[in-house]
């Protein structure tokens, strides 16, 4: 799943994860990126599924801050 926001590259989940795991830090546009690829009802890969909810694990956990956008 791609997308694709204005002066921004499209990003794969993929990618974004990977991202996000590095850095320790997930901003809000990109946790509602995450949440509505998962309700959308549009067809993720059970990888990217469970790399989505690697994520919000890691949340609930403090391994990942959420942060704000800036």
């Amino acid at each position: 799943m791609l997308w694709s926001e204005q002066n921004q590259p499209k990003v794969t989940i993929n990618q974004m994860v990977n991202r996000i795991m590095t850095s320790g830090k997930l901003s809000r546009r990109e946790y509602l990126q995450l949440t509505s690829s998962i309700l959308s009802g549009k067809k993720i890969t059970d990888e990217e599924r469970h790399q989505i909810n690697q994520i919000f694990d890691f949340i609930q956990m403090g391994k990942i801050n959420l942060i704000d956008d800036n």
